[in-house]
C-alpha cells in the first residue's frame, strides 16, 4: 500500500538511521544481549548523529523539529534492525516531553544540552513492586525539608535504568490527596541515597538495561521539581498518549517485518514438493495477516498526524495503542508457527521478535486499561 505520510525529508532521515544502526548497533547486538545491557559509547554516538532530541530546540542541541514522524522513523528503523536493546524510544518519546514542556529555563539549560548529545541518558520511574497502572497506589514518597525533597521508596521494571543519570520519578507529596498528590521529581545520578538494584532477567528484550531503584531518604533539591506540586497525575496524563503512539509504532514496525520474514520463509521453504506458502491454509492466513497490518497501519498512520496536528485524543491514543500490540502478538504467534522448529531457534530474527514484543501489551498501560479508558468515554 502506498503510504502518505512520510514526506522526502523523513526518508533522508530514515536513511541516516538506518546507516547508523547498521554501523553503530547490528554488529555489537548479540554481544549487548549477552551482556543484558547496551554499550554507553552508543547513546554518545547517536547524540552526534541528531538521533537524539530530535524535537528539543536547537538552542539545546536538539533538532528543533517538533515533528513526531521523525520520532516514528526512528523506531520503525530501530525494530527494524533487530536492536531491541536501544532505548532511544524511551528516552525521545517518554521523558522528552516532560524535560522540554515542564521544565523551567534553569533546568532546561542543565539537562538538556546533554539529553541530545548523549551524555545523559534518562529513564521515568513510575511502577513499584506492588503498582503498575493503578498510579494512585504508588507508595514512595517525597517530603519537603527546607530546600529539598526527602525521597523515600522503591520503583522496579525501569527501563534504562542501569545507564540512566537523570530519572524522572513518580512520588506522592501529598499522601493524603491520592493520585491528586503525586509530583514528579527529577533524581540525578550520585545523589544520596539513590541506589540501583539487580538488573532484571526478563523474556525479551535482553539487551535493554531494566532495573530496580532504590530511594532510601534520597535528598533531592526543590529546584529538580519538575512541573508543579502535586500536579503530577494531571502531566502524566498529558504526555501519555504520545508514549502509547510510539509503542503503536514499534508494534505495527515489527508486524510488518514478521510478515516481511515469514513471506521470505514461506516462498523458499518447501514441503510435500512445493513452497509452504502454496498451501491454502497458510496462504489465507499470511492474506489475514497482511489484511491486518495494513489496516492498522492506516489507523496509525492517521493517529501520527493527529498528534502533530495537536488533536490526537487519550481515547483514540489507547484504541491504537491496544490494537496495534494486540496485533503485533498474534502476528508473531503466527509466523513462528508458519516457521516450524526454526520459529523457535533464537537464531531466527522470528524468534527473537516473538519474545522482545510479548511486553507491548503491558507496559505503558495494559490492554484491560486501554479498553476500561475506551469504555468509559462510550459512558459505560
Amino acid at each position: 500500500m502506498e503510504q502518505h505520510l512520510y514526506e522526502p525529508v523523513h526518508d533522508e532521515f530514515r536513511e541516516l538511521c538506518r546507516a547508523f544502526l547498521a554501523r553503530e548497533a547490528v554488529p555489537y547486538h548479540d554481544r549487548w544481549e549477552a551482556d543484558g545491557i547496551v554499550d554507553r559509547e552508543v547513546w554518545r554516538r547517536a547524540g552526534t548523529a541528531g538521533l537524539l532530541g530530535m524535537d528539543i530546540p536547537e538552542e539545546y542541541g536538539g533538532g528543533g523539529q517538533r515533528d513526531f514522524r521523525f520520532n516514528a522513523v526512528l523506531v520503525e528503523e530501530v525494530v527494524g534492525s533487530g536492536c531491541s536493546g536501544l532505548g532511544f524510544g524511551l528516552h525521545n518519546d517518554v521523558v522528552a516531553p516532560y524535560l522540554s514542556e515542564l521544565a523551567t529555563d534553569d533546568q532546561r539549560a542543565r539537562w538538556l544540552p546533554g539529553f541530545c548529545s548523549g551524555d545523559i541518558v534518562t529513564a521515568i520511574a513510575m511502577s513499584e513492586p506492588g503498582a503498575g497502572s493503578d498510579l494512585a497506589g504508588i507508595r514512595t514518597t517525597a517530603t519537603r525539608d527546607g530546600d529539598d525533597y526527602v525521597l523515600t521508596g522503591q520503583k522496579t521494571f525501569i527501563t534504562n535504568g542501569e545507564l540512566a543519570d537523570l530519572v524522572v520519578v513518580v512520588a506522592k507529596t501529598a499522601p493524603e490527596r491520592g493520585a491528586h498528590g503525586v509530583s514528579l521529581l527529577v533524581v540525578e545520578r550520585g545523589m544520596p541515597g539513590f541506589t540501583r538494584g539487580r538488573r532484571l532477567a526478563k523474556v525479551g528484550l535482553k539487551a535493554n538495561d531494566t532495573a530496580e531503584l532504590f530511594f532510601d531518604e534520597c535528598r533531592v533539591p526543590a529546584a529538580n521539581l519538575l512541573g508543579t506540586e502535586n500536579r503530577g497525575f494531571y502531566h502524566l496524563m498529558a504526555n501519555l498518549p504520545r508514549e502509547r503512539l510510539g509503542i503503536a509504532v514499534a508494534a505495527v514496525a515489527a508486524a510488518e517485518r514478521l510478515l516481511a520474514v515469514t513471506l521470505d520463509h514461506a516462498r523458499s521453504r518447501q514441503a510435500f514438493g512445493q513452497p509452504i506458502g502454496a498451501f491454502q491454509h497458510n496462504r489465507f492466513l499470511l492474506a489475514e495477516l497482511a489484511t491486518e497490518i495494513t489496516i492498522a497501519r492506516t489507523f496509525l498512520d492517521h493517529c501520527v498526524a493527529e498528534f502533530n496536528a495537536g488533536r490526537l485524543s487519550a481515547v483514540d491514543a489507547a484504541k491504537v495503542k491496544w490494537w496495534t500490540t494486540e496485533l503485533q502478538n498474534r502476528v508473531a504467534d503466527r509466523c513462528v508457527q508458519l516457521h516450524g522448529g526454526y520459529g523457535y531457534m533464537l537464531e531466527y530474527p522470528v524468534a527473537r521478535a516473538w519474545l522482545d514484543g510479548r511486553v507491548q501489551t503491558i507496559y505503558g498501560g495494559t490492554t484491560e486499561i486501554m479498553k476500561e479508558i475506551i469504555g468509559r468515554d462510550l459512558g459505560l
